[in-house]
């Protein structure tokens, strides 16, 4: 199997995203018709980037009973060295079809010696070719901290899976697993580092963002499990991002069986994980259901709102930043845009903040602007 039919078979085993969030393109002519799945992800800044998200091996000799590279599942598999692996790389960002790389793998010969050959890849990468663009690079589970250290030198983020938010349900989908020694403490290992040591030698002179990564639907978990353990990650391992990825049952598996997670109570995770982050929302802020789930027929943010604010709606000119993020279609830009505004001059009219796009129909409901609602003016436009 030459190099790029290797990568090709990587890129698209990685890819469990629906095919359309990719554009496949043949980077190399000379080298046949394989296809390369490139993902185009947006950056923090807002900015897209081409993304090649792929494996530096599909061997595992873990046994987690919804993965497609399981061991013993019967599979097609491919691996390459860090030194091929970064040539190839190399040559697909020299050529323009890449930006940046999200860099994962299959457990194989132990995680150590796994981990050791991803940092050896980036390594390669950061020094013999000089690149200098956006590297994600994950931590195996029972990497050691020196390792961490090493990685947090040549990437822009890293990742460590937890997969569950818990160890009963980490038990049920990765049995092979130790919630704590094996993925809680990778995460705590890089908030610690970025605490105690100089970011001087980091790649770009700062330290490593990082994120987690959970499976929904697979283990019997609940919202409220996955959300309190979102939180908590947020504020003891100051992490940036935390990703949802709906279950879907994969052949000769022993979850095979088992009905899909609707993609729509990941998209409710998303919003209701935003609205700790960035919002000033507690877990006793969203609203569940008596079986500890979010709704799915309406946004956590619209629920908070219609408990609270519905029948006592918030005066536009004196509330302050965190109270505005607290009404629906408010977010930060907007917050900022209605106090620099009201900061001039007191705001009177509807017209002002409709021209301006700071009022929207999710948000009339739960204001008054100089003391009167704007839904009915609204509706005589």
């Amino acid at each position: 199997m030459s190099d790029i039919e290797r990568l090709e078979l990587l890129t698209r085993q990685m890819h469990l995203e629906p095919a359309e969030d990719y554009c496949y393109t043949n980077p190399l002519p000379s080298q046949g018709k394989e296809a390369i799945a490139v993902k185009t992800a947006l950056m923090p800044n807002g900015q897209g980037i081409r993304l090649l998200k792929t494996l530096l091996s599909s061997y595992c000799e873990k046994n987690c009973v919804y993965c497609p590279f399981r061991s013993g599942r019967d599979m097609p598999r491919a691996a390459f060295t860090p030194d091929d692996f970064a040539r190839l790389f190399h040559s697909l960002y020299q050529s323009g079809f890449v930006e940046g790389i999200f860099l994962s793998s299959s457990v194989f010969h132990g995680a150590v010696k796994t981990q050791d050959l991803l940092l050896d890849t980036a390594s390669i990468l950061r020094k013999r070719y000089q690149f200098r663009g956006y590297l994600h690079l994950k931590i195996m589970p029972g990497a050691e901290k020196d390792q961490i250290q090493q990685a947090m030198l040549l990437a822009d983020r890293l990742s460590v899976n937890l997969e569950a938010p818990t160890s009963d349900a980490l038990a049920i989908l990765a049995p092979q697993k130790d919630f704590n020694s094996d993925l809680l403490n990778q995460l705590r290992w890089i908030q610690e580092i970025r605490a105690e040591k100089s970011p001087v030698l980091a790649w770009k002179g700062s330290w490593p963002s990082s994120a987690t990564q959970f499976v929904v639907g697979a283990a019997g978990e609940t919202d409220l499990d996955l959300l309190s353990a979102t939180e908590n990650l947020y504020q003891q391992t100051k992490i940036s991002r935390t990703y949802y990825s709906s279950f879907s049952p994969i052949e000769d598996t022993p979850l095979e069986n088992l009905s899909p997670s609707p993609p729509r109570r990941e998209f409710r995770l998303y919003q209701a994980s935003f609205l700790l982050r960035d919002y000033g929302f507690s877990m006793e802020d969203l609203v569940y259901n008596e079986s500890g789930n979010l709704s799915q027929e309406i946004d956590p943010k619209l629920a908070w709102a219609e408990q609270h604010l519905l029948h006592k709606p918030l005066e536009i000119n004196t509330a302050s930043r965190a109270k505005l993020l607290r009404i629906p279609g408010i977010g930060p830009a907007r917050a900022d845009n209605i106090i620099s505004l009201r900061r001039a001059d007191l705001i009177k009219s509807f017209s002002k903040l409709r021209k301006m796009n700071l009022i929207t129909h999710k948000s009339s409901p739960f204001i008054l602007i100089n003391g009167k609602s704007p839904t009915l003016q609204l509706n005589l436009f």
